[in-house]
């Protein structure tokens, strides 16, 4: 059975899974549906059209599924999706899609620290960290294993790669390729995250070859086109193959590199 504290709101037409745990004064409203051994701390509010998976924390404060902060939103029926095992720190907020049966995802196993937001339509994968007060504008895409650091803001439609990891108060302005370390005001690739790739699992080898994939696209100079047909005259190894897929994808254009780190050598 569910545990819900007697100054708690909760809607008729709300679906609670058994074993969630509904803390004081937390605001759960109509057409949402949570996901057995979730808890909610108190003062929580869950918006209509919002569903929850299995086994997610929502700590004091924390809003879901309102409506997005767009002035062309119409105000029909869109959703805010969230999938199992989240950590939803104090006040974090998350809204849904802007468009009719447009859908705002989150995945697994992401944790979201105080203050941090992610705006209407945004695509969140598996595993990633967002520190205090990171926020994502609409739009954006995070894929799986990323770190974004305190005060990161992210412009709308931009997307970080997979195993990249963001300095704090960086300003993220175009797509940040996956496996990358990136920092700065408007925020630059600084060198791999070769740290994340060995916790991973990437073998060395694949890890070598990476490192050449990006001495090539960002330290020689070369065009985009050009430093794509270098990097794919050689061996395309699983990541490598993803870090050209993810930049051919790019309708913003990928981050520069950084100017201080030209001059550092290319032990990345």
């Amino acid at each position: 059975m569910s545990e819900i504290h007697p100054t708690a709101i909760v809607s008729p037409g709300a679906v609670i899974a058994d074993g969630v745990v509904v803390g004081p004064h937390t605001v759960i409203e109509e057409d949402v549906s949570i996901g057995a051994g979730t808890v909610i701390h108190g003062y929580a509010c869950v918006k209509r059209h919002t569903s929850i998976g299995e086994g997610n924390t929502l700590h004091h404060g924390v809003v879901l599924g309102d409506a997005p902060q767009s002035l062309a939103f119409g105000g029909g029926v869109s959703r805010l999706r969230i999938g199992s095992r989240n950590v939803f720190r104090e006040h974090v907020t998350i809204h849904r899609s802007m468009y009719e049966n447009g859908e705002t995802v989150v995945g697994d196993g992401n944790y979201f620290m105080v203050l941090s937001h992610a705006g209407h339509d945004c695509r969140i994968g598996n595993n990633d960290i967002f520190t205090n007060c990171a926020l994502l504008a609409g739009h954006s895409t995070v894929e799986d294993g990323v770190v974004i650091s305190g005060a990161v803001v992210v412009h709308q439609f931009s997307r970080i790669g997979r195993l990249a990891m963001i300095s704090g108060l960086s300003a993220i302005n175009r797509d940040i390729p996956p496996f990358v370390i990136a920092g700065g005001r408007p925020a630059a690739a600084n060198a791999l995250n070769l740290v994340g790739l060995r916790r991973a699992g990437v073998p060395a080898a694949r890890r070598t070859r990476l490192k050449e994939a990006f001495k090539t696209f960002y330290c020689e100079g070369r065009s985009v086109a050009g430093a794509i047909e270098e990097i794919e005259a050689g061996e395309m190894t699983p990541e490598v193959r993803h870090f050209i897929d993810f930049v051919r994808a790019s309708k913003r254009g990928v981050c520069r590199y950084a100017e201080w780190a030209e001059t550092r050598g290319t032990d990345f």
